[in-house]
């Protein structure tokens, strides 16, 4: 029993402008598939409008339709096909008995060093030179300079795999030069050395906004003291239920929540780390595991994102944090966002820094900005922070109604579908 490689992945491109791609995936199954197809799509600058996914336990056929976010995003098909290939089991038979003794060997960490002229928007059209590019940023430090100047380093990791060539490499430091132009002093790139590890030491956070990030109150308000609009508050509500009568053999999940970026594999992931699977093959039933899963689903699809903004003496310093996988990933493409959303409000950016953080039991990413005031916009304005914060938390508005196997055995013809049409787009 076998499928070749090249029918492990399939991607049929939209026929007219505008209209969905539809990736198929089709292999032997595993536990977190799902989460781990959802982040490569989403570092590909894919959203993913709607899926189908059904298993037996052993082997699984996935379908997710996506659409490039923005829409003028030029995608590397092939290089997403083999980036989803990449994570898929082997389809020999042999998998079978050894689905456990196979580890990823992790990607080599490198450093990348730019020393640059500042201006408005900098940090973020570096980032989306390395994301076009599919280098993964795993740690910042930026720092500016009293004349002016700005010295990025970034710890960034290759998809390809190739930049310990030179031509990698060199085409790393020729696209950074060809964007930023004559602001960009020096541009340097190596392999990580022994600062790497300094790197993930984070600094300290205040308690006040560490209270605010990781409180373990947040579910019982639903919303955020400082963080959102009235207009976002209204919408920022969400429910599960669980129906083990709808199914002989399944429980299922059922979830409607406002939309906001990565809410499938927000999902996927809490699934994922809470291993629903039973050992037994059956419905979950136990009302403890019943109430536990859904106040996590709960929390992860009202703050998929923790956002904050707190005064730091005299400056104005925005974190945002979010779960990191068991596995020690983090959520794709969360610098990439928050820095558009700054550069979109006309904000700079005086110093930057990605690090790790316990709190509350778990592993968080969180990202810590120090903001520039300006005569556009004024930080010590409680509107105009609760406008960033918005900007932050979420991008697209919509219900969904999204159903789960608990036994992973789920037929397609149980599943509803996954996507209601948007009804609005917090970027715009």
């Amino acid at each position: 029993m076998g499928v070749h490689s090249d029918d492990v992945v399939l991607i049929q491109k939209g026929k007219q402008p505008g209209e969905p791609c539809v990736i198929t995936v089709n292999c032997p199954d595993k536990t977190g598939l799902g989460c781990d197809l959802c982040r490569i799509i989403l570092e590909f600058g894919l959203c993913i409008t709607r899926g189908d996914v059904s298993t037996d336990g052993r082997w699984c056929y996935v379908v997710l339709w996506v659409v490039p976010h923005p829409v003028s995003l030029t995608i590397s098909w092939g290089n997403l096909k083999n980036r989803l290939l990449s994570v898929c089991p082997s389809c020999s038979v042999s998998f079978y008995f050894n689905q456990h003794s196979s580890r990823s060997t992790p990607s080599p960490v490198y450093l990348l060093k730019l020393f640059c002229l500042n201006r408005k928007g900098l940090l973020h059209d570096v980032t989306q030179v390395l994301c076009e590019l599919e280098l993964t940023i795993q740690r910042v430090k930026v720092m500016t300079t009293p004349d002016g100047r700005v010295m990025d380093l970034f710890f960034i990791t290759d998809g390809m795999e190739l930049l310990h060539t030179k031509k990698r490499q060199d085409e790393t430091c020729e696209q950074l030069n060809s964007v930023l132009g004559e602001s960009c002093v020096s541009c340097e790139l190596q392999l990580a050395g022994p600062e790497y590890e300094i790197q993930q030491e984070f600094s300290s956070i205040l308690p006040v906004a560490a209270e605010e990030l990781f409180g373990c109150e947040l579910l019982d308000k639903e919303t955020r003291t400082q963080a959102l609009s009235a207009d976002l508050t209204k919408l920022k509500k969400a429910s599960v239920t669980i129906d083990n009568s709808l199914s002989p053999a399944h429980t299922l999940f059922q979830m409607h929540c406002v939309d906001q970026k990565c809410l499938l594999y927000d999902i996927m992931r809490t699934l994922k780390d809470c291993n629903i699977q039973q050992t037994d093959g059956k419905k979950i039933v136990d009302p403890e595991k019943q109430s536990t899963l859904c106040s996590r689903l709960k929390v992860e699809m009202l703050h998929p994102l923790r956002v904050t903004i707190a005064n730091r003496g005299p400056d104005t310093e925005l974190l945002v944090a979010n779960p990191v996988e068991l596995s020690g990933k983090g959520r794709p493409r969360v610098f990439y966002d928050v820095t558009l959303a700054l550069k979109m409000l006309g904000i700079c950016i005086f110093s930057a820094e990605i690090g790790r953080y316990s709190a509350s039991g778990r592993q968080w990413e969180v990202y810590k900005f120090l903001l520039e005031e300006s005569h556009e916009f004024r930080l010590s304005n409680s509107q105009a922070r609760t406008q960033v914060v918005d900007r932050d938390y979420s991008s697209s508005l919509c219900e969904r109604v999204l159903v789960f196997s608990s036994s992973l055995q789920q037929a397609a013809d149980e599943v509803l579908p996954f996507t209601i049409p948007n009804l609005r787009e917090w970027w715009k």
